[in-house]
């Protein structure tokens, strides 16, 4: 009674763990893909960080805003004309107008470092894409090669059933003893927790699929991605992958830092009018001047700046030779684990399985013929479902092996 109840349970859960719900729309691969990119927060978020470093730009290298300047000048607080406007000639009132006028080379690296920022942050969107790209493909993936383990499963315990059924008036007859009357059960026991398993593996893929496309619904339709995996085109490309790309950005800010720190040692300059106003009997006058910066102790000061700011930039360009080399140990490793994979794959299609079927018929036959017990052929039927799955598994993982080489380093825009 035991063995009945779980096999009504999984029955009644089954369908409700793996089913798409009523409303869902099946995405396609490609389909896929296209509302990740449409919907991933993470993706709007780099956009607007695209936005406000393109924003920022226009401010970039623009003289500072000018300064209105008012006030009393001389303005006798002693002696006969003590607190009074018009009895002496040099109090007056004043008005005038300063501007600050920054270096050119501070303006030029100001704008180059806002050039830089803008480009940091289209190299961060890119790399973004790739990786909701990459995401939204690897669920979508997992999620189908689940269901068609599943349904794997399902066809053997289909073809399985009326052998586990002829258990009982096996025992009655007294073809098979007491105590191997259990094997079906035992079986059954088998093949329910590997559906468990690939329930929760089905459960698991979808709710990647809807954290990186945004659909509640989504489920999956139509075939798997046919990519070919071209180990010299893949090469080729690596030097525009986008993680090198936003290294090579991350380097343009330090080298505009750099230029920034020196033209610290440029002086800057300024420049201003002011309009006195005094008692009528004196007249007005008008004051102009000009100013300048004096960088004088530049070893103490912008010096030790520079050489930080270069060190920095030397940073940068390391960082970005190491990345080039983690990127290509990686894809010799991709490339190593995608031959591995198709050779298993191989492997299983043309050895694995068809001698997992053969066995099974042949203990079926022998089974019919008398010379086999109930328990050898439930235990090749295992085999069997064991061995299919095993190969829709090797499959997917020589699919994954190709969505990855091309997502991260082939054509990113695919």
């Amino acid at each position: 009674m035991r063995f009945v109840s779980l096999a009504a349970l999984s029955a009644l859960l089954t369908p409700l763990a793996f089913s798409p719900p009523v409303l869902a729309a099946p995405l396609t691969f490609d389909a896929a893909i296209k509302l990740a990119q449409q919907s991933a927060p993470s993706l709007a978020a780099k956009g607007a960080d695209v936005d406000a470093a393109r924003a920022a730009s226009l401010a970039a290298g623009r003289l500072p805003d000018p300064k209105i300047r008012a006030g009393v000048e001389n303005f006798p607080v002693s002696g006969p004309p003590a607190g009074s406007f018009n009895k002496d000639s040099m109090t007056m009132m004043t008005l005038g107008v300063m501007q600050d006028m920054p270096n050119a080379d501070k303006r030029r690296a100001a704008r180059t470092r806002a050039d830089a920022d803008f480009g940091f942050a289209q190299a961060s969107q890119s790399v973004e894409a790739r990786d909701v790209r990459l995401n939204a493909a690897l669920a979508w993936v997992d999620l189908y090669y689940a269901k068609q383990k599943l349904a794997a499963l399902d066809d053997v315990e289909k073809a399985i059933a009326p052998i586990r059924s002829s258990a009982p008036s096996q025992l009655a007859n007294g073809v098979i003893r007491p105590a191997q009357s259990l094997d079906a059960e035992q079986l059954q026991a088998s093949l329910s927790d590997r559906r468990a398993d690939l329930v929760a593996d089905i459960a698991r893929a979808r709710a990647e699929l809807v954290r990186w496309t945004g659909d509640d619904t989504a489920d999956v339709t139509g075939a798997p991605p046919d990519y070919t995996v071209d180990p010299s085109a893949i090469r080729a490309n690596l030097d525009n992958s986008p993680n090198l790309a936003l290294y090579g950005a991350a380097s343009r800010q330090a080298d505009a830092d750099v230029a920034m720190a020196r033209a610290e040692k440029r002086p800057d300059w300024g420049w201003d009018v002011t309009y006195q106003h005094r008692d009528g009997m004196y007249g007005d006058m008008v004051s102009t001047g000009v100013t300048f910066s004096l960088p004088l102790f530049s070893k103490s000061r912008q010096d030790p700046i520079i050489d930080a700011k270069s060190q920095a930039a030397t940073r940068a360009r390391l960082d970005q030779d190491a990345m080039h080399r983690q990127l290509q140990a990686q894809l010799d490793a991709d490339l190593a684990d995608h031959l591995m994979h198709h050779d298993r794959l191989m492997r299983a299609q043309t050895t694995l399985v068809p001698l997992a079927q053969k066995k099974a018929d042949l203990e079926l036959a022998s089974y019919g013929a008398g010379t086999a017990t109930l328990s050898d052929v439930l235990t090749a039927q295992l085999a069997l479902a064991e061995a299919r799955i095993d190969a829709l598994s090797r499959e997917a993982d020589v699919v994954r092996d190709s969505v990855r080489l091309n997502l991260t380093y082939g054509n990113t825009s695919q």
